[in-house]
């Protein structure tokens, strides 16, 4: 199984990419596709027909972006930052690698 040091509602900034630029805060991790899903980004137009419980019509909605097309938004700083491990008294943390500032 991948593993992935960014969470779900973690803040993120699109660094490549279409989106490149935009920010927003993960809404779900898919580990089998090495993608997340972000809030308001690479929105897809989505075409539905119309059925019995629905008027159908055109919607948006999120599509997955490349887990290394993210990275991680330091609000302080203002800038995207690398995340770290650190181990203090036996409890595993991540932090910023460019403030050093713990996340969880």
């Amino acid at each position: 199984m991948l593993k992935f040091k960014l969470k779900k509602d973690d803040p993120v900034i699109v660094i490549s990419g279409k989106s490149k630029g935009q920010k927003g805060k993960i809404k779900q991790v898919l580990r089998d596709k090495s993608a997340v899903l972000v809030e308001g980004v690479n929105l897809s137009i989505k075409h539905k027909k119309p059925s019995q419980a629905d008027t159908g019509g055109i919607s948006k909605q999120e599509a997955p972006v490349h887990i290394s097309n993210v990275a991680y938004f330091d609000e302080a700083s203002k800038k995207a930052s690398r995340i770290g491990y650190k181990v203090e008294k036996g409890k595993k943390s991540r932090f910023l690698k460019t403030s050093g500032k713990v996340i969880d």
